[in-house]
C-alpha cells in the first residue's frame, strides 16, 4: 500500500543494516511494517538489495560441506506452512497482522483507556501495540536505549514533530517526551524498544514492571 503523505521514513543507517541482516528482530519487525507501508522506503530497501548482490558475486565462491548441503535440500523439502484462514481486522500491516493469533490483537488495559497487545518479548527487545485514545498524552519519558514507532491508525504529537499514519519516530536517551494522540481516530502504534522506558513521575515507574514497558 502506497502512502505518499509519509513525512518520517526509517534512517538510512537503520535501513541498512536491516537488509543486511544486522538489526535486532524487534527494530526489524518496525521496518518491515513501515517499509510495507512506503513506496520511498520499498525503493531504498530494494536498492541496497541490489548493491549487497553486486558485492556478493564479486567474493570468491566458497565450497560448502556435503552436511550444510544437506539441511539446504531439506529446508527446500520442508512443507509450506499453511495459510491462516482470515486476515486481522484493523490498520494492521502483514509482518504485524502475522503475529496474531486470533483476528484480534491481545489487548490488555494500562488505564485511562490506554491499552497495550505485547507481541515480542526476547533479550534483543520488545514489540507492543499500543492504543492510545484521542487526546490521551502517554507520560512523560526518555529512554534507557532506542525506540522506534510506527503509526498504524490515527496520530500523534511531541517535542519531535507530528507522526501520522506510515510515519516512524526514533527516539534515543537524548530524548524527552509526551506522546499526545491527536484528535481524531484512536492512534495506534507499533512500538519497539531494545531498553526499558525511564518514567519522569513516580506513578508509571511504580506500575512498571507490571506493564512490562
Amino acid at each position: 500500500m502506497s502512502m505518499s503523505h509519509i513525512q518520517h521514513h526509517i534512517p538510512e543507517p537503520l535501513l541498512v543494516a536491516y537488509v543486511s541482516g544486522n538489526l535486532p528482530e524487534p527494530f526489524a519487525l518496525v521496518v518491515a511494517a513501515h517499509i510495507s507501508m512506503c513506496v520511498e522506503c520499498r525503493a531504498a530497501m530494494e536498492t541496497h538489495q541490489q548493491v549487497g548482490g553486486v558485492i556478493l558475486n564479486e567474493e570468491k565462491c566458497v565450497a560448502v560441506s556435503a552436511g550444510m548441503k544437506g539441511a539446504l535440500l531439506d529446508l527446500l523439502d520442508a512443507p509450506v506452512p499453511e495459510e491462516k484462514p482470515s486476515r486481522p481486522k484493523g490498520p494492521y500491516p502483514a509482518p504485524v497482522a502475522d503475529l496474531f493469533e486470533t483476528e484480534t490483537p491481545d489487548w490488555r488495559s494500562l488505564g485511562r483507556g490506554v491499552k497495550q497487545s505485547i507481541l515480542m518479548d526476547k533479550g534483543a527487545g520488545s514489540v507492543r501495540l499500543l492504543s492510545i485514545p484521542s487526546g490521551m498524552a502517554m507520560p512523560d519519558h526518555s529512554h534507557g536505549g532506542m525506540e522506534m514507532t510506527l503509526v498504524l491508525q490515527g496520530s500523534f504529537s511531541d517535542v519531535q514533530g507530528r507522526f501520522a499514519r506510515g510515519d516512524v519516530e526514533i527516539a534515543d536517551s537524548s530524548v524527552t517526551h509526551t506522546p499526545i494522540a491527536d484528535e481524531g481516530d484512536t492512534c495506534i502504534c507499533l512500538a519497539a524498544t531494545d531498553a526499558s522506558l525511564k518514567f519522569n513521575a513516580l506513578l508509571p515507574r511504580l506500575l512498571q514492571p507490571l506493564f512490562r514497558i
